[in-house]
């Protein structure tokens, strides 16, 4: 059995909306590899990467609780996380760019 390595953990940007504070919240659905538990996710960098290549550091600065708070046995369970995103440009990740760990 093989283990995956967090760094090839990618999620599809399944939604995309401004915070009303700063900054953008991202609803994450796991594309590729074992879904990152939440402090990884809190902690970790992130890079977001566009369809045409472009690609922006982020970094989570919290989880949107719109379905509950992100328990890592639920995040491992159904796939997906809300996050609130901050750092430079990260107004133009969007529906269908991708977010991998760094």
């Amino acid at each position: 059995m093989s283990q995956v390595s967090e760094s090839a953990t990618s999620y599809s940007v399944i939604d995309a909306l401004d915070h009303p504070h700063g900054g953008r919240i991202l609803r994450l659905r796991l594309r590729q590899g074992k879904a990152l538990t939440a402090g990884k996710l809190k902690s970790g960098p992130l890079v977001a990467a566009s369809p045409e290549g472009e690609e922006l550091p982020v970094r989570v600065k919290g989880f949107a609780l719109f379905g509950g708070r992100p328990a890592d046995s639920r995040l491992a369970r159904t796939g997906r996380v809300d996050v609130q995103v901050a750092g430079e440009g990260t107004e133009k990740v969007d529906v269908g760019w991708l977010v991998r760990a760094a």
